[in-house]
Protein backbone atom coordinates (compact mmCIF):
# COMPACT_ATOMS: atom_id res chain seq x y z
CA UNK A 1 0.00 0.00 0.00
CA UNK A 2 1.36 3.45 -0.91
CA UNK A 3 2.18 5.94 1.84
CA UNK A 4 -0.67 8.20 0.74
CA UNK A 5 -3.16 5.34 0.72
CA UNK A 6 -2.09 4.21 4.16
CA UNK A 7 -2.94 7.67 5.50
CA UNK A 8 -6.42 7.41 3.96
CA UNK A 9 -7.01 3.74 4.78
CA UNK A 10 -9.24 4.19 7.84
CA UNK A 11 -11.68 6.31 5.89
CA UNK A 12 -11.69 4.02 2.86
CA UNK A 13 -12.65 0.89 4.78
CA UNK A 14 -16.26 2.03 4.50
CA UNK A 15 -16.34 1.46 0.72
CA UNK A 16 -16.31 -2.37 0.87
CA UNK A 17 -18.69 -2.19 3.79
CA UNK A 18 -21.21 -0.49 1.57
CA UNK A 19 -20.73 -3.16 -1.03
CA UNK A 20 -21.35 -5.95 1.45
CA UNK A 21 -24.62 -4.47 2.58
CA UNK A 22 -27.78 -5.87 1.03
CA UNK A 23 -29.13 -2.32 0.79
CA UNK A 24 -27.60 0.99 1.77
CA UNK A 25 -28.88 2.68 4.88
CA UNK A 26 -31.30 5.58 4.76
CA UNK A 27 -29.68 9.00 4.42
CA UNK A 28 -29.74 9.60 8.17
CA UNK A 29 -28.36 6.18 9.13
CA UNK A 30 -24.66 5.40 9.74
CA UNK A 31 -22.90 3.12 7.25
CA UNK A 32 -22.36 -0.53 8.16
CA UNK A 33 -19.06 -1.37 9.80
CA UNK A 34 -16.73 -4.32 10.12
CA UNK A 35 -15.18 -4.52 6.65
CA UNK A 36 -11.88 -6.36 6.57
CA UNK A 37 -10.79 -5.71 2.97
CA UNK A 38 -7.97 -3.24 2.32
CA UNK A 39 -8.85 0.20 1.01
CA UNK A 40 -7.36 -0.62 -2.41
CA UNK A 41 -9.51 -3.72 -2.56
CA UNK A 42 -12.54 -1.66 -1.60
CA UNK A 43 -12.04 0.79 -4.47
CA UNK A 44 -11.44 -2.07 -6.88
CA UNK A 45 -14.53 -3.92 -5.67
CA UNK A 46 -16.64 -0.82 -6.17
CA UNK A 47 -15.16 -0.30 -9.64
CA UNK A 48 -15.91 -3.90 -10.59
CA UNK A 49 -19.47 -3.68 -9.34
CA UNK A 50 -20.18 -0.41 -11.13
CA UNK A 51 -18.49 -1.43 -14.38
CA UNK A 52 -20.39 -4.73 -14.39
CA UNK A 53 -23.70 -2.93 -13.94
CA UNK A 54 -22.97 -0.34 -16.61
CA UNK A 55 -21.56 -2.75 -19.17
CA UNK A 56 -24.57 -5.01 -18.78
CA UNK A 57 -27.21 -2.27 -18.80
CA UNK A 58 -25.70 0.23 -21.22
CA UNK A 59 -27.33 3.20 -19.46
CA UNK A 60 -24.77 5.80 -20.54
CA UNK A 61 -25.02 4.87 -24.21
CA UNK A 62 -28.80 4.88 -24.06
CA UNK A 63 -28.80 8.36 -22.53
CA UNK A 64 -26.30 9.64 -25.09
CA UNK A 65 -28.29 8.30 -28.02
CA UNK A 66 -31.45 9.89 -26.66
CA UNK A 67 -29.78 13.27 -26.05
CA UNK A 68 -28.31 13.32 -29.57
CA UNK A 69 -31.67 12.34 -31.06
CA UNK A 70 -33.74 14.85 -29.06
CA UNK A 71 -31.25 17.73 -29.20
CA UNK A 72 -28.51 17.52 -31.84
CA UNK A 73 -26.61 20.69 -32.84
CA UNK A 74 -27.36 22.24 -29.44
CA UNK A 75 -25.37 25.46 -29.65
CA UNK A 76 -26.23 27.76 -26.75
CA UNK A 77 -29.08 30.11 -27.55
CA UNK A 78 -30.64 27.73 -30.07
CA UNK A 79 -33.96 25.89 -29.94
CA UNK A 80 -32.02 22.63 -29.77
CA UNK A 81 -30.15 23.83 -26.69
CA UNK A 82 -33.54 24.59 -25.11
CA UNK A 83 -34.61 21.02 -25.85
CA UNK A 84 -31.40 19.74 -24.26
CA UNK A 85 -32.16 21.65 -21.07
CA UNK A 86 -35.68 20.20 -20.99
CA UNK A 87 -34.29 16.71 -21.65
CA UNK A 88 -31.70 17.01 -18.89
CA UNK A 89 -34.18 18.19 -16.26
CA UNK A 90 -36.73 15.53 -17.18
CA UNK A 91 -34.12 12.76 -17.25
CA UNK A 92 -32.67 13.72 -13.88
CA UNK A 93 -36.14 13.50 -12.35
CA UNK A 94 -36.87 10.17 -14.03
CA UNK A 95 -33.57 8.76 -12.76
CA UNK A 96 -34.40 9.77 -9.19
CA UNK A 97 -31.88 12.54 -8.61
CA UNK A 98 -32.76 14.98 -5.86
CA UNK A 99 -33.03 18.78 -5.75
CA UNK A 100 -33.35 18.84 -9.55
CA UNK A 101 -33.47 22.39 -10.84
CA UNK A 102 -32.53 24.82 -13.56
CA UNK A 103 -30.38 27.85 -12.89
CA UNK A 104 -30.92 30.57 -15.47
CA UNK A 105 -27.90 31.69 -17.52
CA UNK A 106 -27.72 34.45 -20.14
CA UNK A 107 -25.90 33.11 -23.19
CA UNK A 108 -24.79 34.50 -26.56
CA UNK A 109 -26.75 33.66 -29.70
CA UNK A 110 -24.74 33.14 -32.88
CA UNK A 111 -26.60 31.78 -35.92
CA UNK A 112 -24.80 29.96 -38.73
CA UNK A 113 -27.43 30.73 -41.35
CA UNK A 114 -28.17 28.84 -44.56
CA UNK A 115 -25.43 30.08 -46.92
CA UNK A 116 -21.91 28.73 -46.39
CA UNK A 117 -19.84 28.34 -49.59
CA UNK A 118 -16.23 28.62 -50.69
CA UNK A 119 -16.01 28.36 -54.49
CA UNK A 120 -12.83 28.21 -56.59
CA UNK A 121 -12.55 30.94 -59.23
CA UNK A 122 -8.93 30.31 -60.20
CA UNK A 123 -7.05 28.16 -61.27
CA UNK A 124 -9.39 27.83 -64.23
CA UNK A 125 -8.94 24.05 -64.24
CA UNK A 126 -10.77 23.88 -60.90
CA UNK A 127 -13.15 26.83 -61.40
CA UNK A 128 -16.59 26.20 -59.90
CA UNK A 129 -15.31 23.55 -57.49
CA UNK A 130 -16.78 24.03 -54.00
CA UNK A 131 -14.43 23.45 -51.07
CA UNK A 132 -15.76 22.08 -47.73
CA UNK A 133 -15.85 24.77 -45.05
CA UNK A 134 -17.59 25.67 -41.79
CA UNK A 135 -17.90 29.22 -40.53
CA UNK A 136 -16.13 29.71 -37.22
CA UNK A 137 -18.39 30.48 -34.29
CA UNK A 138 -18.76 34.22 -33.84
CA UNK A 139 -17.78 35.08 -37.40
CA UNK A 140 -19.57 37.83 -39.27
CA UNK A 141 -21.13 37.06 -42.65
CA UNK A 142 -20.09 38.32 -46.07
CA UNK A 143 -21.93 40.76 -48.33
CA UNK A 144 -24.77 39.15 -50.28
CA UNK A 145 -22.58 38.63 -53.33
CA UNK A 146 -19.79 37.21 -51.22
CA UNK A 147 -16.11 38.15 -51.12
CA UNK A 148 -13.92 37.27 -54.10
CA UNK A 149 -10.19 37.60 -53.50
CA UNK A 150 -6.80 36.02 -54.03
CA UNK A 151 -5.57 33.52 -51.42
CA UNK A 152 -2.22 33.94 -49.72
CA UNK A 153 -0.88 31.04 -47.63
CA UNK A 154 1.04 31.27 -44.36
CA UNK A 155 2.05 28.59 -41.89
CA UNK A 156 1.65 30.83 -38.86
CA UNK A 157 1.75 34.31 -37.40
CA UNK A 158 5.50 34.85 -37.99
CA UNK A 159 4.98 34.27 -41.73
CA UNK A 160 1.95 36.57 -41.67
CA UNK A 161 4.00 39.31 -40.02
CA UNK A 162 6.77 38.83 -42.58
CA UNK A 163 4.18 39.13 -45.34
CA UNK A 164 3.10 42.49 -43.98
CA UNK A 165 0.36 44.76 -45.21
CA UNK A 166 1.73 44.71 -48.75
CA UNK A 167 1.25 40.95 -48.99
CA UNK A 168 -2.01 40.61 -47.04
CA UNK A 169 -4.10 43.65 -47.95
CA UNK A 170 -7.16 42.85 -50.04
CA UNK A 171 -6.41 39.12 -49.88
CA UNK A 172 -7.79 36.08 -48.04
CA UNK A 173 -5.24 34.65 -45.62
CA UNK A 174 -5.03 30.84 -45.45
CA UNK A 175 -3.45 29.52 -42.25
CA UNK A 176 -2.04 26.13 -43.21
CA UNK A 177 -0.83 25.11 -39.75
CA UNK A 178 -1.23 21.35 -39.23
CA UNK A 179 -1.63 19.87 -35.80
CA UNK A 180 1.65 18.07 -35.15
CA UNK A 181 0.92 14.37 -35.49
CA UNK A 182 4.33 13.44 -34.06
CA UNK A 183 3.38 14.70 -30.61
CA UNK A 184 2.25 11.96 -28.23
CA UNK A 185 -0.54 14.11 -26.79
CA UNK A 186 -3.03 15.32 -29.42
CA UNK A 187 -4.25 17.96 -26.95
CA UNK A 188 -0.75 19.45 -26.91
CA UNK A 189 -0.81 19.53 -30.71
CA UNK A 190 -4.23 21.19 -30.59
CA UNK A 191 -2.96 23.77 -28.12
CA UNK A 192 -0.15 24.74 -30.49
CA UNK A 193 -2.36 25.08 -33.57
CA UNK A 194 -5.67 26.44 -32.23
CA UNK A 195 -4.36 29.99 -31.79
CA UNK A 196 -4.66 30.38 -35.57
CA UNK A 197 -8.37 29.55 -35.38
CA UNK A 198 -8.91 31.80 -32.37
CA UNK A 199 -6.89 34.85 -33.42
CA UNK A 200 -6.29 34.33 -37.14
CA UNK A 201 -9.01 36.65 -38.38
CA UNK A 202 -7.99 39.52 -36.10
CA UNK A 203 -4.31 39.23 -37.00
CA UNK A 204 -5.06 39.03 -40.72
CA UNK A 205 -7.50 41.94 -40.57
CA UNK A 206 -4.89 44.10 -38.86
CA UNK A 207 -2.85 43.81 -42.07
CA UNK A 208 -5.79 44.56 -44.36
CA UNK A 209 -6.93 41.03 -45.26
CA UNK A 210 -10.59 40.65 -46.25
CA UNK A 211 -11.20 37.14 -44.85
CA UNK A 212 -9.46 34.35 -42.96
CA UNK A 213 -9.35 30.61 -43.65
CA UNK A 214 -7.91 28.19 -41.08
CA UNK A 215 -6.86 24.59 -41.60
CA UNK A 216 -9.19 22.39 -39.53
CA UNK A 217 -7.97 21.32 -36.08
CA UNK A 218 -7.30 17.63 -36.64
CA UNK A 219 -4.40 15.35 -37.59
CA UNK A 220 -6.73 13.38 -39.82
CA UNK A 221 -6.75 14.24 -43.55
CA UNK A 222 -10.33 14.20 -44.81
CA UNK A 223 -13.05 16.47 -46.12
CA UNK A 224 -14.89 17.00 -42.82
CA UNK A 225 -14.19 20.58 -41.70
CA UNK A 226 -14.03 21.37 -37.98
CA UNK A 227 -15.69 24.51 -36.63
CA UNK A 228 -14.88 26.20 -33.31
CA UNK A 229 -14.75 29.55 -31.62
CA UNK A 230 -12.85 32.64 -32.78
CA UNK A 231 -12.30 36.13 -31.39
CA UNK A 232 -12.28 39.62 -32.81
CA UNK A 233 -10.09 42.38 -31.42
CA UNK A 234 -11.18 45.80 -30.27
CA UNK A 235 -10.19 48.45 -32.80
CA UNK A 236 -9.54 45.96 -35.62
CA UNK A 237 -11.98 45.56 -38.49
CA UNK A 238 -14.04 42.36 -38.35
CA UNK A 239 -13.63 40.00 -41.29
CA UNK A 240 -15.31 36.63 -42.03
CA UNK A 241 -13.54 33.52 -40.74
CA UNK A 242 -13.96 29.88 -41.76
CA UNK A 243 -12.32 26.49 -41.24
CA UNK A 244 -11.36 24.50 -44.34
CA UNK A 245 -11.10 20.71 -44.33
CA UNK A 246 -7.58 19.34 -44.09
CA UNK A 247 -7.78 17.57 -47.46
CA UNK A 248 -9.00 20.75 -49.18
CA UNK A 249 -6.29 22.79 -47.46
CA UNK A 250 -3.71 20.41 -48.90
CA UNK A 251 -5.22 20.82 -52.37
CA UNK A 252 -5.14 24.61 -52.24
CA UNK A 253 -1.60 24.59 -50.84
CA UNK A 254 -0.47 22.29 -53.65
CA UNK A 255 -1.84 24.72 -56.25
CA UNK A 256 0.03 27.58 -54.64
CA UNK A 257 3.22 25.50 -54.42
CA UNK A 258 3.05 25.02 -58.20
CA UNK A 259 2.93 28.77 -58.68
CA UNK A 260 -0.78 28.93 -59.50
CA UNK A 261 -2.78 32.03 -58.65
CA UNK A 262 -5.63 30.97 -56.38
CA UNK A 263 -8.79 33.06 -56.21
CA UNK A 264 -11.93 32.01 -54.29
CA UNK A 265 -15.39 33.39 -53.54
CA UNK A 266 -16.58 33.15 -49.95
CA UNK A 267 -20.29 33.39 -49.12
CA UNK A 268 -21.61 33.37 -45.54
CA UNK A 269 -24.79 34.60 -43.90
CA UNK A 270 -23.88 33.86 -40.27
CA UNK A 271 -24.65 36.51 -37.68
CA UNK A 272 -24.72 37.33 -33.97
CA UNK A 273 -28.07 38.17 -32.40
CA UNK A 274 -29.05 39.46 -28.96
CA UNK A 275 -28.20 37.23 -25.97
CA UNK A 276 -30.97 34.94 -24.69
CA UNK A 277 -31.75 33.05 -21.51
CA UNK A 278 -30.80 29.41 -21.10
CA UNK A 279 -29.88 27.35 -18.02
CA UNK A 280 -27.49 25.05 -16.24
CA UNK A 281 -29.27 21.89 -15.07
CA UNK A 282 -28.50 20.51 -11.62
CA UNK A 283 -29.43 17.38 -9.70
CA UNK A 284 -28.03 15.72 -6.60
CA UNK A 285 -27.56 12.56 -4.60
CA UNK A 286 -27.83 14.00 -1.09
CA UNK A 287 -25.11 12.94 1.33
CA UNK A 288 -26.13 10.78 4.28
CA UNK A 289 -23.95 12.51 6.93
CA UNK A 290 -22.44 15.70 5.47
CA UNK A 291 -25.04 16.82 2.93
CA UNK A 292 -23.74 20.39 2.95
CA UNK A 293 -20.35 19.25 1.56
CA UNK A 294 -20.34 18.76 -2.20
CA UNK A 295 -18.48 16.65 -4.73
CA UNK A 296 -19.40 18.16 -8.09
CA UNK A 297 -19.40 16.14 -11.31
CA UNK A 298 -20.33 17.64 -14.67
CA UNK A 299 -19.97 18.20 -18.38
CA UNK A 300 -21.30 20.81 -20.77
CA UNK A 301 -24.72 20.33 -22.27
CA UNK A 302 -24.17 22.56 -25.31
CA UNK A 303 -22.39 21.49 -28.48
CA UNK A 304 -21.48 23.06 -31.79
CA UNK A 305 -24.29 23.41 -34.30
CA UNK A 306 -23.10 21.08 -37.08
CA UNK A 307 -23.48 17.59 -35.60
CA UNK A 308 -25.04 15.60 -32.77
CA UNK A 309 -22.26 16.52 -30.31
CA UNK A 310 -21.73 12.98 -29.09
CA UNK A 311 -18.12 13.15 -27.89
CA UNK A 312 -18.15 16.92 -27.29
CA UNK A 313 -19.77 16.91 -24.86
CA UNK A 314 -22.76 14.61 -24.88
CA UNK A 315 -20.46 11.90 -23.54
CA UNK A 316 -19.30 14.01 -20.61
CA UNK A 317 -22.83 15.11 -19.74
CA UNK A 318 -24.04 11.51 -19.77
CA UNK A 319 -20.96 10.32 -17.84
CA UNK A 320 -21.89 12.71 -15.02
CA UNK A 321 -25.62 12.05 -15.15
CA UNK A 322 -25.43 8.25 -15.23
CA UNK A 323 -22.57 8.05 -12.71
CA UNK A 324 -24.70 9.78 -10.10
CA UNK A 325 -27.89 7.99 -11.12
CA UNK A 326 -26.21 4.57 -10.89
CA UNK A 327 -24.98 5.29 -7.36
CA UNK A 328 -28.50 6.35 -6.42
CA UNK A 329 -30.09 3.29 -8.02
CA UNK A 330 -27.70 0.94 -6.19
CA UNK A 331 -28.28 2.75 -2.86
CA UNK A 332 -24.60 3.71 -2.67
CA UNK A 333 -25.26 7.03 -0.97
CA UNK A 334 -21.97 8.52 0.24
CA UNK A 335 -21.32 10.76 3.25
CA UNK A 336 -21.27 13.93 1.13
CA UNK A 337 -23.61 15.19 -1.55
CA UNK A 338 -22.79 14.40 -5.17
CA UNK A 339 -23.96 17.28 -7.33
CA UNK A 340 -24.38 16.86 -11.09
CA UNK A 341 -24.03 20.12 -13.03
CA UNK A 342 -24.69 20.13 -16.76
CA UNK A 343 -23.25 23.46 -17.84
CA UNK A 344 -24.51 25.61 -20.71
CA UNK A 345 -22.35 27.62 -23.12
CA UNK A 346 -18.89 26.10 -22.75
CA UNK A 347 -18.32 26.18 -26.49
CA UNK A 348 -18.72 29.89 -27.16
CA UNK A 349 -18.61 31.82 -23.94
CA UNK A 350 -18.36 29.77 -20.69
CA UNK A 351 -21.39 31.59 -19.29
CA UNK A 352 -22.61 28.47 -17.45
CA UNK A 353 -19.32 27.90 -15.64
CA UNK A 354 -19.00 31.55 -14.68
CA UNK A 355 -22.61 31.79 -13.55
CA UNK A 356 -22.32 28.69 -11.36
CA UNK A 357 -19.15 30.07 -9.79
CA UNK A 358 -20.86 33.39 -9.08
CA UNK A 359 -23.79 31.64 -7.37
CA UNK A 360 -21.58 29.60 -5.02
CA UNK A 361 -18.72 32.08 -4.60
CA UNK A 362 -19.64 32.83 -1.00
CA UNK A 363 -19.85 29.14 -0.11
CA UNK A 364 -16.92 27.63 -1.99
CA UNK A 365 -15.75 25.93 1.19
CA UNK A 366 -18.66 23.53 0.71
CA UNK A 367 -17.02 22.18 -2.49
CA UNK A 368 -14.66 19.32 -1.72
CA UNK A 369 -13.88 18.49 -5.35
CA UNK A 370 -15.14 19.35 -8.83
CA UNK A 371 -14.72 16.78 -11.62
CA UNK A 372 -15.45 17.48 -15.28
CA UNK A 373 -15.64 15.14 -18.27
CA UNK A 374 -15.03 17.00 -21.56
CA UNK A 375 -12.58 14.93 -23.57
CA UNK A 376 -14.93 12.45 -25.21
CA UNK A 377 -16.35 9.01 -24.60
CA UNK A 378 -13.22 6.98 -25.29
CA UNK A 379 -11.57 4.31 -23.14
CA UNK A 380 -10.58 5.64 -19.70
CA UNK A 381 -6.91 6.32 -19.02
CA UNK A 382 -7.13 8.20 -15.72
CA UNK A 383 -7.70 11.68 -14.35
CA UNK A 384 -5.83 14.98 -14.31
CA UNK A 385 -5.33 17.80 -11.84
CA UNK A 386 -2.97 20.72 -11.39
CA UNK A 387 -2.85 20.37 -7.61
CA UNK A 388 0.45 19.31 -6.06
CA UNK A 389 1.71 18.14 -2.68
CA UNK A 390 -0.12 15.88 -0.24
CA UNK A 391 -3.55 16.36 -1.83
CA UNK A 392 -2.13 15.14 -5.14
CA UNK A 393 -0.53 12.13 -3.44
CA UNK A 394 -3.80 11.22 -1.75
CA UNK A 395 -5.80 11.62 -4.94
CA UNK A 396 -3.27 9.56 -6.90
CA UNK A 397 -3.62 6.78 -4.34
CA UNK A 398 -7.38 6.69 -4.90
CA UNK A 399 -7.06 6.82 -8.68
CA UNK A 400 -4.59 3.93 -8.58
CA UNK A 401 -7.46 1.74 -7.41
CA UNK A 402 -9.09 2.23 -10.85
CA UNK A 403 -6.27 0.49 -12.72
CA UNK A 404 -8.42 -2.50 -13.68
CA UNK A 405 -10.66 -0.09 -15.61
CA UNK A 406 -7.60 1.36 -17.35
CA UNK A 407 -8.07 4.61 -15.40
CA UNK A 408 -5.33 4.24 -12.79
CA UNK A 409 -3.08 7.21 -13.70
CA UNK A 410 -3.21 10.75 -12.34
CA UNK A 411 -1.89 13.13 -14.99
CA UNK A 412 -0.71 16.69 -14.53
CA UNK A 413 -3.22 19.02 -16.15
CA UNK A 414 -6.35 21.08 -15.67
CA UNK A 415 -9.77 19.97 -14.58
CA UNK A 416 -11.87 21.44 -17.40
CA UNK A 417 -13.12 24.76 -18.74
CA UNK A 418 -16.45 24.88 -16.89
CA UNK A 419 -14.90 24.26 -13.49
CA UNK A 420 -11.87 26.51 -14.10
CA UNK A 421 -13.47 29.47 -12.24
CA UNK A 422 -13.87 27.19 -9.20
CA UNK A 423 -10.26 26.04 -9.53
CA UNK A 424 -9.00 29.63 -9.56
CA UNK A 425 -10.69 30.13 -6.18
CA UNK A 426 -9.07 27.05 -4.65
CA UNK A 427 -11.53 24.21 -5.29
CA UNK A 428 -9.79 20.92 -6.12
CA UNK A 429 -10.47 20.53 -9.87
CA UNK A 430 -10.12 17.16 -11.59
CA UNK A 431 -10.55 16.19 -15.23
CA UNK A 432 -11.51 12.80 -16.64
CA UNK A 433 -8.86 11.62 -19.12
CA UNK A 434 -9.91 9.10 -21.78
CA UNK A 435 -7.66 7.90 -24.58
CA UNK A 436 -7.03 11.02 -26.71
CA UNK A 437 -5.98 9.34 -29.95
CA UNK A 438 -9.27 9.74 -31.87
CA UNK A 439 -10.84 12.76 -30.19
CA UNK A 440 -9.84 15.27 -32.85
CA UNK A 441 -11.10 12.99 -35.63
CA UNK A 442 -14.62 14.04 -34.60
CA UNK A 443 -14.23 17.26 -32.59
CA UNK A 444 -16.61 20.04 -33.79
CA UNK A 445 -17.70 18.18 -36.93
CA UNK A 446 -20.84 16.80 -38.56
CA UNK A 447 -19.57 13.28 -37.75
CA UNK A 448 -19.44 13.71 -33.95
CA UNK A 449 -22.30 11.23 -33.65
CA UNK A 450 -23.21 8.26 -31.44
CA UNK A 451 -22.18 5.72 -34.08
CA UNK A 452 -18.62 6.97 -33.56
CA UNK A 453 -18.80 6.23 -29.84
CA UNK A 454 -17.84 2.77 -28.61
CA UNK A 455 -20.48 1.75 -26.03
CA UNK A 456 -18.07 -0.31 -23.94
CA UNK A 457 -15.50 2.47 -23.73
CA UNK A 458 -18.20 4.97 -22.82
CA UNK A 459 -19.59 2.81 -19.98
CA UNK A 460 -16.13 2.15 -18.56
CA UNK A 461 -15.61 5.91 -18.39
CA UNK A 462 -18.82 6.28 -16.39
CA UNK A 463 -17.72 3.48 -14.05
CA UNK A 464 -14.36 5.14 -13.42
CA UNK A 465 -15.99 8.51 -12.71
CA UNK A 466 -18.69 7.01 -10.49
CA UNK A 467 -16.12 5.09 -8.46
CA UNK A 468 -13.93 8.13 -7.92
CA UNK A 469 -16.68 10.57 -6.98
CA UNK A 470 -18.25 8.05 -4.59
CA UNK A 471 -14.90 7.29 -2.97
CA UNK A 472 -14.04 10.97 -2.49
CA UNK A 473 -17.55 11.79 -1.27
CA UNK A 474 -17.43 8.94 1.25
CA UNK A 475 -14.05 9.68 2.84
CA UNK A 476 -14.09 10.51 6.53
CA UNK A 477 -11.50 13.26 6.00
CA UNK A 478 -11.90 15.66 3.08
CA UNK A 479 -9.59 14.87 0.15
CA UNK A 480 -8.75 18.59 -0.19
CA UNK A 481 -7.16 18.59 3.26
CA UNK A 482 -9.66 21.07 4.74
CA UNK A 483 -11.59 20.33 7.94
CA UNK A 484 -15.25 19.30 7.64
CA UNK A 485 -17.70 22.19 7.74
CA UNK A 486 -19.25 20.75 10.89
CA UNK A 487 -15.92 21.20 12.75
CA UNK A 488 -15.56 24.88 11.89
CA UNK A 489 -16.59 27.83 13.99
Amino acid sequence: MSTALSRLAPTLLLVPALLLAVAAPAPSSPPPAGAEESSVAGIRSLARRLSGELLQRGDTMAALEELCRVAPRRLSGSASADRAVEWAERTMRELGLENVRREAVTVPRWVRGERERLVVVEPSLYAGQELPILALGGSIGTPTRGITAEVVRVTGFPELDALGREGAEGRIVLYDTPMQSALLDPFAAYGQAVQHRSNGAANAAALGAVASITRSMTTRVDDHPHTGGMRYREGVERIPAVALSTAATDRVSSWLAKGERVVVRLELDCRTEEPVESANVIGEVIGRELPEEIVLVGGHLDSWDVGPGAHDDGAGSCHALIAAATLKRLDLRPRRTIRVVLFMNEENGLAGGRDYHARVKDELETHVMALESDRGGFAPRGFSTAVEGKVREDLAALVEGLSELGAGRLFMGGGGADISPLARDGVLAVGFVPDPSRYFDFHHTTIDSPENVNPRELELGTAAIATLIHTVADLEARIDGKPPLTDRD
